[in-house]
C-alpha cells in the first residue's frame, strides 16, 4: 500500500494545530500564574471540581476529566491541598476510593480567577475568528473527537454533570 502523505492543505492545518496546541496552554499558564500563582493544570482540576455535584469527584474520574495520570493527579491534588483549596475524603457510598473535594477557599479562588481565565481563552482562541469560523472549528473538532472517541467514554461533555455549585 502506498504511503498517504499529507497534501499541502492538510500539512498547513496540521502545522497550525501543532503550534496552537503549544501556544494556547502557554498563554493560559501565564495568565493563571500572574493572576493566582496557579498552573493551568491545577486550574483545570479546580474547575472540574467546581462543576461537580457537591464540588467533589472520585480521583479516577477527576484524572480522566483533567487529562492527567492517576499519579500526576495525586501530586496536583497534594499541592492544592497544601494551599487549602482541595481536601481528600474516602468515598462514602462504597468506602472504596478517594474523592477530591473543593474547599470553600478553593471555590472562592475559582470564582475569583474564572473571569480572567475566560477572557484569556476568548482573547487567545476566539477573538481572532469570526462567529462563522468558530462554528466551523467546533464542527471540525467534533468530527475528530468522533473518530478518536466514538463511544464518548474519553471526552468531557460540557455541563454533563450540573451547573457549577454556588
Amino acid at each position: 500500500m502506498a504511503t498517504r502523505w499529507l497534501d499541502p492543505e492538510q500539512q498547513r492545518a496540521w502545522r497550525a494545530w501543532l503550534s496552537v496546541s503549544e501556544l494556547v496552554p502557554r498563554v493560559l499558564d501565564a495568565q493563571l500564574q500572574r493572576d493566582a500563582g496557579l498552573s493551568h493544570t491545577a486550574y483545570v482540576v479546580l474547575a472540574m471540581l467546581s462543576e461537580a455535584p457537591g464540588r467533589a469527584r472520585r480521583m479516577s474520574d477527576l484524572a480522566r476529566r483533567a487529562n492527567q495520570s492517576q499519579s500526576r493527579l495525586s501530586h496536583t491534588v497534594g499541592r492544592l491541598e497544601e494551599r487549602g483549596w482541595v481536601r481528600r475524603e474516602r468515598a462514602s457510598e462504597d468506602g472504596r476510593g478517594n474523592l477530591a473535594v473543593l474547599t470553600d477557599a478553593g471555590w472562592d479562588l475559582v470564582r475569583q480567577v474564572a473571569p480572567g481565565h475566560a477572557e484569556a481563552v476568548r482573547a487567545a482562541m476566539f477573538d481572532p475568528m469570526t462567529p462563522e469560523q468558530t462554528g466551523v472549528l467546533a464542527d471540525a473538532l467534533e468530527q475528530v473527537l468522533e473518530r478518536l472517541d466514538p463511544d464518548h467514554s474519553l471526552r468531557v461533555e460540557h455541563g454533563a454533570d450540573a451547573a457549577p455549585q454556588r
